[in-house]
């Protein structure tokens, strides 16, 4: 009998970040562990606990998650082994029987209240928020009163899983919000390239100095590398200093993705390999036809040549 594997989320049941981990086919019918935070999820991995983890990286509205990153960069031998999108939306809930001008506090996950400004200042002008550590963690802290509000804006599924009155729907202020997670696991081989790949890392930079910047984006540019995405975060060891993570179109196994790596390796005191996965949307990169594999192939085995005196054509 095979064993099952486990896999750990921000629970408890009903969060977006479960609804991320429905849609790995492989983590169909086997545990799921709900944790309290990113940094306990990552723990698990790294400690043999679960197998892999989901955690949300970035938000169409509110970018990178911070504690996120931070993590990533921080923590060696974690590997990102696939992304995956899901749409957000939000309600206000609150306990049985209570009315939507009865609400003076609101709890909410603070990035959750960041994108229902606009409603709250239209429909609850003089409300006060207290921060929860996550969406479901909101509407059970309202239930059970140990948040001192009245209502909590939560993740749609919560009304599946508990006994809430709904006061309001689709309470977000854009339709069109979108939240990526990567399912990480422990270090292991890139799996095989699809042509629809993305590739993550944390750079640092060698010098705070004019065009160290540049520098650094011109090891893509050059290569025909599209960037989708580019973040800076504060290394924390003194003002002034900065990692960048970076998400690139294409996989390691590609000939134009290994020869930047070797240049960004060369460029920059400190890298971290995020991984090659597929991206989310299955969308094939597409680059020069100068930057094919069979160029960077060619122009290696021409310079083998020079080295080894042959004649040349």
């Amino acid at each position: 009998m095979t064993e099952r594997r486990t896999y750990s989320y921000l629970g408890p049941a009903g969060t977006f970040t479960e609804a991320a981990l429905a849609q790995v086919p492989e983590a169909r019918g086997q545990v799921w562990n709900p944790v309290h935070n990113v940094g306990e999820a990552l723990a698990d991995v790294l400690e043999g606990r679960s197998d892999a983890a989901m955690i949300a990286i970035e938000n169409s509205i509110e970018g990178g998650v911070s504690t996120t990153l931070d993590a990533l960069a921080t923590l060696p031998g974690l590997r990102i082994a696939g992304e995956y999108l899901v749409a957000v939306n939000f309600v206000l809930v609150g306990r049985p029987g209570i009315r939507l001008e009865d609400v003076q506090v609101v709890a909410a996950h603070p990035v959750a209240y960041a994108q229902c400004h606009g409603w709250l200042g239209e429909h609850l002008p003089r409300h006060a928020h207290v921060p929860a550590a996550s969406n479901v963690a909101s509407a059970l802290g309202v239930l059970d009163g140990s948040l001192p509000a009245q209502a909590a804006i939560a993740a749609p599924g919560v009304v599946q899983h508990q006994d809430v009155e709904v006061l309001a729907e689709q309470i977000g202020d854009n339709d069109n919000a979108v939240t990526r997670f990567v399912l990480v696991t422990p270090t292991t081989v890139p799996p095989a390239p699809t042509g629809a790949d993305k590739t993550s890392l944390i750079i640092e930079l060698p010098v705070d100095q004019p065009g160290a910047l540049l520098e650094m984006l011109e090891q893509f540019s050059t290569r025909g590398i599209n960037l989708s995405a580019i973040q800076s975060r504060p290394i924390g060891d003194e003002l002034g200093r900065y990692r960048f993570v970076i998400d690139a179109d294409g996989h390691i196994h590609d000939e134009r993705m290994y020869d930047a790596l070797l240049g960004i390796r060369r460029f920059s005191p400190r890298v971290v390999f995020l991984g090659s996965y597929p991206r989310a949307d299955r969308r094939i990169v597409q680059y020069p036809e100068r930057y094919a594999d069979d160029i960077f192939v060619e122009a290696r085995d021409w310079i083998r040549g020079l080295l080894s005196g042959e004649p040349e054509a």
